[in-house]
Parts: structure tokens; C-alpha cells; sequence
């Protein structure tokens, strides 16, 4: 049929509405005709009735009719210029023209015509952006720079003015607006997007990543939850068949939601570039109500208390293969969207001097890891976390609230464990308890010792206190209340605290290895202990014989630990692929309190070294084992000759080592000897039986 009779048949089919497969039909025929037209004034007319055809709009299919749009003129376009380049090459060879005969420049002139009057900006804006992702993507660089220059400033023009009137359009036309900027936003210049009313694309971008056309504010989660059963054996079934994973599917197929990527870059470009602050801060006001109800819709899901390590047991064998993955690729999507704005949040905080009052500076960093710990029961799975937008908004956030006392107490406050006496029951309880302490970690330096007392060591303890089965979420906890107490201890404004907190924290550091935690762990920990009770650290003042006490506990529990060589701890450093690297060294439990001895040596206070040199040589010699001797031997040699030890304790044991019989205890190999305090009375036969 003849392109022209075919634009009137074209035409008349636009004024009905028909069922999915004729639409598709006349689309197809559209975009068909937009490429085969020589006559401009007949491309107008086709985009002028296309942008009003109640075939097209009035099936009400959301942003599929948007998606389609863009489509059309995006493969009319491709062909055009496909065209273009035949016809060049069938002009020199004598060959008659193929398609419409126009070159992309006029064509694409008297299609951006038909964007008249009688249809919407936000209409406009489909077309423009297909024939500039036709002309222009994939490096095609179909137009003049002047004509690309001009139609880059259509779409922003368009772009704006549409934002400005969207809401009087309706709930499709903010959809659109999002989803064409987030198809032609990477081929614009840097000029033109600078010109992009940011204030309006923010909210605009929020409310496509959250709404209806997004995640549905969590909503998907509440379904979810309606259509979880429990089979025999206490198993949780929810499967491909139910109607919510049906839904899931399909609002993961939106186009929105697969140009989710895309879609939260736009958004973090508008959060640093609008020019009202108070848009940014309804910005994350706004994420910090959607990330609150996406928690409150996991909270209420049966799925919130399966750990990790028991999905195989918590999940039938259909949820653990197809739905159970299904949903957290959504839930990846959603924790890399929200983060991606966020960071922008956080950065731009960082630089706006309306934001930077600490007031304001406190607020935005609270609200800000209120929204990372709503989300952690996500990020903290299958190590979703680790991407360097979330490290730095995790991270900055903490930063910029801990330049405030006042808002690191008030901000612990209100997310501290409602009982700290108590083990959480739910897996997801226990995930919130993992990041308040995390974050209370990096807090004790800023906050007052009672605060650090309420607030850090009785959450800690209460892990720290722990009995019953070890599972890796409660280990996670175990170690993160170690970290937090250690934390404490370090801050010497709290020495009257640490004198109260050490010596139960290292009765639980014994009691904890090697079950609980693993040799490296006990040794950091033992280390970092003796470093705070000892000088320079006023604790040492207050109570000097605090680390000789601590010292003869570790000395006194050597001689009945276990000598069997433990299994690598799973902290242990992964194995490269150089075939060079030596192998793990072995360990048992009373080579591990040996090398915890060891470690200790840099920190002593001075009247003790030259002692505890000859105790630990001497004590070093009775591990039987010559390949769990040799390495703690060598952490031996290592402090005395690597320059650990400051000037006034190498000089010490440079003359414990020459003039004090140092060298001759290291290489000896004594028999084992009863373990007794150092300055312990003996008896005459065992003074003469060591002469």
C-alpha cells in the first residue's frame, strides 16, 4: 500500500479504541509510515494525531504507552538514518532510493513540528527524546551539531515545563517525565542538563522510584506476607503460583523498575544540583518514610526471622530456588536505589552552607543512618553492603554525627535495643541490634562515660553474656559487642568506667575462646586490653598493678590449655593465588595465650619488662609441639628485633638478650614447669634442682 494511503488508513485506526494485538499493529504501522514519509508536513500531522490518539491513550496501560512512544520514533529514527547512509551509497552506484528519501536532519525538523499545541509537554518530551536516542545513541551522531545543539535545548525546555505542570496532568505524566530524562539525560551535554529545573526533577524521580510505578512503598512486602504458608517441619512455603509473586514479577518487569540503575543517578543528579535546600531535605524525609515502611512491611513478613545460614531449613525446595531469589534481586534494587540518592544527600550536605549548621548537619546525619538501619536487614545479606556509594554514605553519616555529643546520645536512644538483658528472638532483631552496634562503635570517644556505660557496655554485655547455640548471626553480635567494648576501654576519659568494666571483660575474653572467638580475635583484643592499662594511659595510674594482675591470669591459664592444634579460623586471611605464600601457621590454645603473651611486651610498664622477657622466653619453651613452638618464637624474635618496643624498652631487652642470660632462656627447651605467680616463694629443692 501506498505510504500516503496507508496514513490515512493509519489515522482513521487512531480515532478507535482496539484490543492489545491491533494496537500493536498500528504502532508498528506507525513507526513504519514515520520512516517511509517524504513529505514533511505528513510527518507532522502523523506525531501531531499520534500524541491525541485515543487508540493510543485511552487504553490506560500506564507507562507501557509512554515506553511505546519513545520506541516508535526511536526505531523510526535508527531507520532514517539507516536510510541516509544506504541512499549515499546508492546514489553513486545508480541505484533508486529506499524509505522516505529525507536526510535525519529534515526529517527530524518536521517530525519535532508535529509536537504542537493540542498535546502536552510531557508528550512532547516522549518524541523528542526517541528521535534523540535514534539520531544520536550508540555514538550514531545522525544530526548536525547545530540540530543537536537545538533539540538537546527542546528537551529541557519540554522537560521543564512539564515539571512544572505534571501534577495538574496527572500521576502518567510524572512517570513519563522521569522515564524520557532517564533515556536521554546521558546523551545531553553538560550545559543542558545544568539547565534542568532540579527542584522539580527531585520530587519527580523520588515519587517514580517509590510509587505505584516503583517499589509501591513497600507494599509488595504485606502481600508477600498474606501468601506465605508453613509446611510440615515448621517450613516456610511461598510459591511461584501465589498471586503476590505474580505481582512481583510484574512490577519488576515496569519500565521504571528495570532503568532502576539509571533512574536513582538522575535522581542523586538533582539532589546536587537543585537550588532549594529545603527540596533535598524533603527529599530524605521522604526516603526516610518509605525506608521506615519497608521495614515495618518486612517486620510483619514470616521471612524476617529466617538467618541466612538456615535458609535450606527455614524454605521449601520451590521458594529457596525460584521466589526466595526473585525477591532479593527487588530487594537489591531497592537497598542500591535508595543508597545511590542518599550519598547524594549526604555529599551535598557536606558542601551547602544551609546544611552545614551543626543543628541541621546533625539532623541530616541521623536521619541519614536511620535509613541505612531500616534498610540493613538487606544490606546486611549476601554482603549487599559492599559498594563504595554505601561505604561512604555509611561512614560520612557517622562522621558528621559524632561531631555532636548531644545527637550521638539522642540518635543511640532511639535506636537501642528495647531490653539489653535480653537475646533478641528474630532473626531481623537481631540484625537491628548488629548495626546499633556497629554504629556505637565509633561513638564512645564523644559521648559522655555515663552515656558510654548505658548506652554501649550494657547492649554489649548483654552478647557478651551469651549462652545457647552460636549461630552466625549471633556470632556477628558477639563480635561487634567485642569491638564496642573495646572501643570503650580505649577512650582514656572513661578510665573510671574501664577500671570497673576490665576485669569482667576479660574473664568473658576467656571464657569465650576458643568456642566463641577465634585465635586472632583473643589476641587483638588481649593486646589491645594491656595497651589501655597500661602507662601512657591513666588507667595505669589509678590502678598500677592492673596489668601485672592481667598478665599473671593469661600466665596462669598457659599450663591447662589444650595443646591440640585448633582448625583455621574462618577470619584467617584467604589463601592467594601466589604459589609463593607460606600457609597458614598451626595454633592450639596454649600456643595462641603464648602469643597473646608475646603481644603484650611493647605495652608493659617499665619495671616489668625485663621480668616478663625472661617469664614469656621461659613460658615459650614449654609448648611441646615444635610447629606450634616455632611460630610463636618467631612473633618472639620479632618484637625484640622490628622495632615494636620504643627506644627505653628495646634498650632493656637488648641487655636481657646479652647480659642477662636472655639469648641463652630463648634457646633452651627447659622441662615443663609447675605455673606459679612471678615472685612466688619456693621451696629449697626446687631452687637447688634448677642449679
Amino acid at each position: 500500500m501506498p505510504a500516503d494511503q496507508l496514513l490515512n488508513t493509519v489515522l482513521q485506526l487512531f480515532q478507535e479504541l482496539h484490543d492489545a494485538t491491533k494496537t500493536e499493529q498500528i504502532i508498528g504501522t506507525t513507526a513504519h509510515l514515520l520512516s517511509q514519509l517524504s513529505n514533511p508536513l505528513n510527518l507532522g500531522v502523523l506525531t501531531s494525531q499520534l500524541l491525541t490518539a485515543p487508540a493510543i491513550w485511552e487504553r490506560h496501560d500506564g507507562l507501557r504507552t509512554a515506553v511505546r512512544i519513545i520506541s516508535i520514533y526511536n526505531t523510526a529514527a535508527i531507520r532514517v538514518r539507516d536510510y541516509e547512509i544506504l541512499n549515499d551509497k546508492n546514489k553513486l552506484e545508480g541505484k533508486p532510493f529506499e524509505g522516505g528519501g529525507l536526510r535525519s536532519d529534515a526529517w527530524t525538523r518536521a517530525v519535532v513540528k508535529g509536537a504542537d499545541e493540542y498535546s502536552k509537554r510531557w508528550q512532547h518530551l516522549l518524541v523528542l527524546t526517541g528521535v534523540l536516542m535514534g539520531m544520536e545513541g550508540n555514538d550514531r551522531r545522525a544530526l548536525s551539531s547545530g540540530l543537536r545543539g537545538t533539540l538537546e535545548q527542546a528537551i529541557v525546555l519540554a522537560a521543564n515545563m512539564a515539571l512544572r505542570t505534571h501534577r495538574q496532568d496527572g500521576p502518567l505524566a510524572g512517570g513519563s517525565i522521569a522515564l524520557a530524562l532517564n533515556f536521554s539525560f546521558p546523551l545531553l551535554s553538560d550545559f543542558h542538563k545544568a539547565q534542568i529545573d532540579c527542584n522539580e526533577l527531585l520530587p519527580v524521580t523520588l515519587w517514580a522510584m517509590t510509587g505505584p510505578e516503583g517499589f509501591c512503598e513497600g507494599q509488595f512486602l504485606q502481600v508477600i506476607g498474606e501468601n506465605i504458608t508453613e509446611a510440615p517441619g515448621h517450613v516456610l512455603s511461598w510459591t511461584s503460583q501465589t498471586p503476590s509473586f505474580q505481582l512481583l514479577q510484574a512490577m519488576d518487569q515496569r519500565p521504571l523498575m528495570g532503568n532502576i540503575g539509571p533512574l536513582s543517578k538522575l535522581a542523586a543528579y538533582a539532589a546536587l544540583h537543585a537550588t532549594d535546600t529545603n527540596v533535598v531535605l524533603a527529599a530524605q524525609d521522604a526516603l526516610l518514610a518509605f525506608s521506615r515502611q519497608i521495614l515495618d512491611a518486612w517486620r510483619s513478613n514470616r521471612f524476617n526471622d529466617v538467618d541466612p545460614a538456615f535458609e535450606a531449613n527455614k524454605l521449601s525446595l520451590e521458594t529457596l530456588q525460584k521466589t526466595w531469589p526473585a525477591l532479593w534481586l527487588v530487594l537489591r534494587k531497592l537497598l542500591f536505589g535508595v543508597v545511590a540518592l542518599l550519598q547524594a544527600i549526604v555529599s551535598r550536605s557536606l558542601l551547602d552552607h544551609r546544611m552545614l549548621n551543626p543543628i541541621a548537619a546533625s539532623g541530616i546525619a541521623a536521619k541519614s543512618l536511620h535509613i541505612l538501619r531500616n534498610l540493613y536487614f538487606i544490606s546486611n545479606r549476601n554482603n549487599n553492603s559492599a559498594f563504595q556509594v554505601y561505604t561512604f554514605t555509611y561512614l560520612t553519616s557517622i562522621d558528621s554525627i559524632s561531631r555532636h555529643p548531644a545527637a550521638c546520645e539522642t540518635f543511640l536512644n532511639e535506636i537501642r535495643p528495647l531490653d539489653a538483658s535480653a537475646t533478641p528472638v528474630t532473626h531481623l532483631s537481631r540484625t537491628l541490634d548488629l548495626f546499633y552496634l556497629n554504629v556505637a562503635e565509633h561513638l564512645p570517644l564523644v559521648l559522655p562515660t555515663a552515656a558510654c556505660e548505658a548506652l554501649i557496655v550494657k547492649p554489649a554485655t548483654a552478647y557478651l553474656s551469651q549462652e545457647g547455640p552460636m549461630t552466625p548471626s549471633v556470632v556477628e553480635l558477639f563480635e561487634a559487642s567485642h569491638s564496642a567494648i573495646l572501643s570503650v576501654l580505649s577512650c582514656p576519659q572513661h578510665s573510671s568506667l574501664n577500671i570497673d568494666i576490665t576485669p569482667f571483660y576479660i574473664v568473658k575474653l576467656f571464657e569465650s575462646f576458643p568456642q566463641q572467638i577465634s585465635p586472632r580475635q583473643f589476641r587483638v583484643a588481649y593486646k589491645t586490653v594491656m595497651q589501655i592499662v597500661s602507662p601512657p594511659f591513666p588507667i595505669a595510674a589509678m590502678e598500677p598493678h592492673l596489668s601485672e594482675t592481667l598478665l599473671e591470669m593469661l600466665r596462669a591459664s598457659i599450663p591447662t590449655a589444650d595443646t591440640t592444634p585448633l582448625p583455621q579460623s574462618p577470619d584467617a586471611p584467604p589463601p592467594s593465588e601466589d604459589s609463593k605464600q607460606e600457609p597458614p601457621e598451626p595454633c592450639s590454645e596454649q600456643s595462641t595465650l603464648t602469643m597473646a603473651l608475646v603481644d603484650t611486651l611493647p605495652f608493659l610498664p617499665l619495671p616489668l619488662v625485663e621480668e616478663w622477657l625472661t617469664i614469656t622466653a621461659q613460658t615459650l619453651n614449654t609448648i611441646a609441639d615444635p610447629k606450634l613452638r616455632a611460630p610463636v618464637k618467631k612473633r618472639f624474635w620479632d618484637i625484640l628485633v622490628n622495632g615494636e618496643m620504643d627506644v627505653e624498652r628495646a634498650a632493656i631487652g637488648v641487655a636481657w638478650w646479652g647480659n642477662l642470660g636472655g639469648r641463652d632462656i630463648f634457646f633452651s627447651k627447659p622441662a615443663p614447669e609447675t605455673a606459679m605467680m612471678s615472685g612466688a616463694i619456693v621451696s629449697n629443692d626446687q631452687m637447688m634442682s634448677k642449679l
